[in-house]
C-alpha cells in the first residue's frame, strides 16, 4: 500500500528527535519498523517540538526516508483511507516518552477501528485528504439517520474530526473541513440504556447464590458503580480499612490504569458489598494477588464468568461449567448487561439518599455531575415517584364549618 508519512517529533535528554517507521530486512523477510533519528539540541532556536524551526528540520528528514522508503512524497495525493492507516492509528498508538504509555488506550484504538471499518471507509473510498469538503461530510452524516442513532453519529462525526485535526497538524491540509460538519437535526435518540432497579439488583444477586465470586462481581457493579475493568483489576492490597482503592483497570487483557484521572478513587465498602467480599474471601482463601483471578494467575475473563456461570443461573436453559449441571430457576431475572450494574448504582443511590446528586457523582467518580445525570441517571421506579408525589402534596387539611 502507497504510505505517506511525517514522523513523530519528541524531546528526550536535551535534545528533539523524530520517530518514523521504515522497512527493514529481517529474517529474510521484509518487515516495517520504527526508527528514531537526533534532529537538533534544545536552544532559544529550537525550543519546543512544535516550534517552525524544528518542525522543518523533521520535514526535510523525512523527505528523505521517503524517497528512500519508496513512499508516496506528494501529500496532495494521500488519500484519507491511507493516512487513517499509516498515520492516525499509529499516532494513537504511539507510547509516550515521558509516561511510557499509547496515546490513546486500547479499547479507544479498537474503537476507531470499528467505527472507521462500519461506517468512514466506504465513505472516504478513495477521495484524498485535500479533495474533501465539508458538504461531503454533512450529505453522509444526513445518511446515517435512517439506521443509526444520534449517539453513534456523534462518534462518527469525532473520528472524521479527529482524522482531519491532525492532517491539519502535520500541515498537509490547511483547515479541517469537518469542523463544518454538523450532527443532523433529524437525528433520533437510540433506545435508553439498559438499569436494574434496586428490587431486580436483589433477584439478580439471589439467583448467585451458589457462586459467591459472581455474587461479589455484580455487588461491585451495583452498589460501588466500579465499570467491568475496574472490577476484574482488583487485587486484594485495594482492599483496605472499609475501603476500596479503584487503581487499574483491564482493557482487552491488558492491565492498564482507569478510563481518566477522576476514575483512581478510593470508595466505601457499604455492606452489600462488606458481605459477599469476606464471604469469598474465605473461600478463595486468598489474601493477595487478584481479587477474581484466572488459573495463570491473570485477571478473569468477566466475559467467561457472565456466558458460563451467570447466564445459565438467570436463565436455566444450559449447564453452569461449575455446577456441571443446568440450574433451577425459580425466578426469571432479565440479564441487562454489567455495564448496566453501573448505571443503577447512580440511580438507585439518588433514590437512597433522596436526590443527593453529589453521591452519585462521586461514587461514579465523574468529573462533572452532568455525566452522571445525563447518561447514568434513569427515571425512579413508579413505587418511588408515587411516594415522593405524596410527600409533595399532602391531603389538604379539612375546612371548619
Amino acid at each position: 500500500m502507497t504510505r505517506f508519512q511525517t514522523g513523530s517529533i519528541y524531546e528526550a535528554y536535551g535534545a528533539f528527535h523524530i520517530k518514523y517507521y521504515t522497512t527493514v530486512l529481517r529474517e529474510g523477510k521484509e518487515v516495517r519498523a520504527q526508527r528514531s533519528h537526533k534532529l537538533c539540541r534544545k536552544d532559544a532556536k529550537h525550543y519546543s517540538a512544535t516550534c517552525k524551526q524544528v518542525k522543518k528540520l523533521a520535514s526535510d528528514y523525512m523527505v528523505g526516508i521517503r524517497a528512500k522508503d519508496g513512499t508516496v512524497e506528494n501529500p496532495d495525493s494521500m488519500t484519507v483511507a491511507q493516512f487513517f492507516e499509516s498515520r492516525y492509528i499509529p499516532y494513537c498508538e504511539e507510547v509516550s516518552q515521558r509516561t511510557g504509555r499509547p496515546r490513546q488506550r486500547a479499547n479507544t484504538v479498537a474503537g476507531h477501528r470499528q467505527i472507521w471499518k462500519r461506517n468512514l471507509k466506504a465513505h472516504f473510498g478513495t477521495i484524498t485528504l485535500a479533495n474533501y469538503e465539508a458538504v461531503l461530510g454533512n450529505r453522509f452524516l444526513k445518511t446515517l439517520t435512517a439506521t443509526q442513532g444520534k449517539t453513534t453519529i456523534k462518534h462518527v462525526r469525532s473520528l472524521g474530526s479527529s482524522i482531519f485535526k491532525l492532517a491539519v497538524s502535520d500541515e498537509l491540509i490547511k483547515t479541517n473541513p469537518w469542523r463544518d460538519v454538523q450532527i443532523p437535526e433529524d437525528a433520533e435518540q437510540g433506545d435508553d440504556t439498559a438499569h436494574y432497579t434496586l428490587g431486580e439488583v436483589e433477584d439478580l444477586i439471589s439467583a448467585l447464590a451458589d457462586h459467591v465470586d459472581c455474587q461479589l462481581v455484580m455487588s461491585l457493579a451495583c452498589f460501588l458503580g466500579l465499570r467491568p475493568g475496574e472490577i476484574a483489576a482488583l487485587k486484594w492490597s485495594d482492599i483496605d480499612n472499609g475501603w476500596l482503592h479503584v487503581q487499574r483497570s483491564v482493557v482487552r487483557g491488558n492491565v492498564d490504569r482507569p478510563k481518566t484521572r477522576e476514575s483512581i478513587a478510593k470508595l466505601p465498602i457499604v455492606d452489600a458489598v462488606r458481605v459477599p467480599l469476606e464471604l469469598w474471601r474465605q473461600k478463595s482463601e486468598q489474601t493477595d494477588g487478584w481479587v477474581f483471578g484466572s488459573r495463570n494467575n491473570t485477571p478473569v475473563d468477566l466475559h467467561n464468568m457472565i456466558a458460563r456461570v451467570i447466564m445459565p443461573h438467570l436463565e436455566g436453559n444450559r449447564k453452569c461449567v461449575v455446577c456441571k449441571t443446568v440450574p433451577s430457576v425459580t425466578k426469571e431475572v432479565k440479564w441487562k448487561g454489567l455495564y448496566a450494574g453501573r448505571r443503577s448504582a447512580a440511580t438507585n443511590v439518588i433514590e437512597q439518599t433522596g436526590g443527593d446528586f453529589a453521591v452519585a457523582q462521586q461514587l461514579l467518580r465523574h468529573k462533572s455531575a452532568t455525566t452522571t445525570l445525563t447518561f447514568y441517571k434513569k427515571l425512579m421506579t413508579p413505587q418511588t415517584f408515587q411516594e415522593r408525589m405524596e410527600r409533595a402534596f399532602p391531603a389538604p387539611k379539612q375546612l371548619g364549618s
